[in-house]
């Protein structure tokens, strides 16, 4: 994708982080996407008490299609989200699809059929939550004396031991805030975990029918989320638009440079796709 001559030709994408991790911690593929867009996200979803976490996510759309609407100007906006903000970004575009130019789906695959059904009932009955994030969600740690200790912690850990040394950096400086005793989570951890358990059950319904802006979707080889949700329904979604890397849930942390090479190419494929006066595009 070739880059545009000034800022203000390059089109607006609009990030939406995945659960637990605010957007800040992004900054690096933030840095290696914006020769090519004007890269702006929410900071933090779940937080605000106007958008509460509710089973099916809704009020967290919402603080996607407000901030859309008021803080972008309306303007209509390639809209990229990892796990919890492709979620996001796909409920946003389907309510107010003249706020988005596409969609691109970062490992947030689809949840349908029987799927849908089991999600359902471990929701209601809460026995699938020892085999979810939600589990770990529910144990983390919370404080740290300061940067390097956080660093450190989380190097240790296997989810982390591939993430980009930068990308890993700046979750220490930016996914923790000052406190009285050194560090603490910017993210809550009843939050994080209140995001796990009301999962949407419904998204299969979008699928159902052509969507209105294209959807592309990036996923990781090594993605246990995208095994556990299966890919039947994003495929009919998105319509060949489907692109793959080496790496888990978490490619984004992994490899930003590579992951925002991939971001530009869905949306050169999806943009060479559509013609003025159609209402869905496809390749």
């Amino acid at each position: 994708m070739s880059t545009p001559a000034n800022a203000a030709q390059r089109p607006l994408l609009v990030f939406s982080h995945a659960n637990g991790f605010p957007a800040a911690v992004y900054r690096k593929l933030f840095l290696a996407l914006e020769p090519a867009f004007r890269v702006r996200a929410v900071p933090l979803f779940g937080h605000d008490a106007r958008y509460p976490v509710r089973d099916g996510w809704k009020p967290l759309a919402q603080q996607l299609i407000d901030y859309l609407q008021h803080d972008c100007h309306g303007e209509p906006a390639v809209l990229v989200g990892h796990s919890l903000g492709g979620y996001l970004s796909l409920m946003a575009a389907h309510a107010h699809p003249e706020l988005a130019l596409q969609v691109i789906l970062l490992d947030s695959p689809v949840v349908a059929g029987w799927r849908a059904r089991l999600l359902w009932l471990s929701k209601r009955t809460g026995l699938g939550e020892r085999f979810s994030p939600a589990a770990a969600a529910k144990r983390r740690r919370i404080q740290w004396p300061d940067v390097a200790t956080v660093q450190s912690h989380f190097a240790a850990k296997a989810a982390f031991r591939q993430w980009d040394p930068d990308m890993l950096h700046d979750y220490a400086r930016f996914g923790t805030t000052a406190t009285q005793h050194g560090r603490a989570l910017a993210f809550e951890r009843e939050v994080e975990y209140r995001i796990y358990k009301t999962l949407p059950h419904q998204l299969g319904k979008l699928a159902r029918k052509p969507f209105a802006v294209p959807v592309s979707f990036i996923g990781g080889r090594s993605s246990r989320e995208i095994r556990m949700a299966g890919l039947q329904t994003t495929q009919r979604l998105v319509q060949g638009r489907m692109q793959w890397l080496d790496g888990s849930h978490l490619f984004p942390f992994e490899s930003p440079l590579e992951t925002a090479r991939l971001i530009e190419r869905a949306f050169a494929l999806a943009d060479s796709a559509c013609h003025p006066g159609l209402e869905t595009c496809s390749l």
